[in-house]
């Protein structure tokens, strides 16, 4: 029984599941965990919101763990079990176990592999670094790749700053949506990161000329009841210049901590003053500054991105975690970042 204040509500396998579907995506794994643990029955979208879960936070070993209990108590996995199962390897790196699931899916489960099962192998491949066997798995595969399949490989390619890879994946994602901003961002910070400015600039011609235009960061945090959005480069929040002061703070006892920016993907054609202050002001960062200078010490902050983390912020947030004794968690456009003394949950790899 959960029990709310005089009420108390039975905790059926209905309401159980959409608590612990609730909790997961709201940060709180644990008490979904909790929640899950209670449920008298659990059928397959029980086990598949914790399998997702578990993945959504990075905990890959703990998703086949949920996995095989889940066989082992005669629940028969879905498409969507194994979505789960497939994105909790990729998040983690176990590449090894990814490939005999995708392998088994069929043969041994009786399930078929839709565009995203194989959406979750290329980017599990991809950011191992075999770029060839992801590109090889789109070439063979018996549906048509989106989009969603090339993106991901292209995203992999920036990892492993592969520019001849990228420019024939990005021919594929120019035709199948030449409007998407993010891909042309993409192939521009992997130019940038091997200092070929001339091919960066190619590509900002190429977004304006096609009238593209990137999406902004934006990140959310509430405080007090109260949701405030900062957009990256954006001044306008009321409390903006106590933020900047606290900002210029945070950057000095990080420095002191060995932390540098890497600042390669920033355009060239601004000085290095203005560089900092580009990735200084990227959302996340002045979210987390915000919810330092607006809780009271010890108490974790959330932030929500509409974009993937920042590389420079990721590193930033997992020193701030530490300096101020802050439990901070980021959720990006694709999973949870769990930020404690100084150390992530993703192990620095997302």
């Amino acid at each position: 029984m959960l029990t709310s204040g005089r009420r108390n509500f039975k905790l059926d396998v209905v309401l159980g599941n959409a608590l612990v579907d609730m909790y997961c995506k709201c940060g709180n794994i644990e008490t979904a965990l909790d929640i899950f643990h209670e449920l008298p029955t659990k059928n397959v979208y029980c086990w598949n919101s914790v399998v997702v879960g578990l993945g959504m936070h990075g905990f890959g070993d703990e998703a086949i763990d949920a996995f095989v209990k889940m066989e082992r108590n005669g629940v028969q996995p879905d498409g969507v079990t194994f979505v789960g199962l497939l994105s909790a390897c990729s998040h983690s790196g176990l590449y090894y176990e990814g490939r005999r699931y995708f392998s088994e899916m069929v043969g041994t489960y009786g399930v078929e592999p839709g565009i995203e099962h194989y959406g979750c192998m290329v980017d599990l491949l991809g950011r191992g670094g075999f770029l060839e066997e992801a590109l090889e798995l789109i070439r063979t595969m018996p549906i048509s790749p989106n989009n969603v399949v090339w993106g991901s490989l292209l995203r992999a390619c920036q990892i492993h700053k592969d520019t001849e890879m990228s420019k024939q994946v990005m021919d594929h994602l120019l035709m199948l949506d030449p409007n998407d901003g993010a891909n042309y961002v993409f192939l521009s910070n992997i130019y940038a990161s091997l200092n070929r400015w001339n091919d960066v600039a190619t590509c900002r011609r190429l977004m304006i000329e096609n009238g593209v235009c990137k999406t902004p960061g934006c990140s959310s945090i509430e405080v007090d009841n109260n949701v405030h959005e900062f957009i990256a480069g954006d001044t306008s929040h009321p409390q903006f210049a106590r933020i900047n002061v606290f900002l210029d703070e945070i950057a000095k006892k990080l420095r002191v901590l060995g932390y540098e920016l890497g600042m390669d993907s920033v355009l060239h054609d601004i000085d290095e003053e203005e560089k900092e202050s580009a990735v200084r002001y990227h959302s996340e960062r002045i979210a987390v500054a915000y919810g330092l200078m607006s809780t009271p010490r010890g108490k974790p902050i959330k932030v929500v991105k509409n974009l993937r983390a920042c590389t420079d912020c990721h590193a930033a947030i997992k020193l701030i975690s530490k300096l101020f004794n802050r439990e901070i968690t980021v959720r990006d456009r694709s999973r949870f970042h769990h930020f404690r003394d100084g150390k992530c949950s993703c192990k620095d790899y997302w």
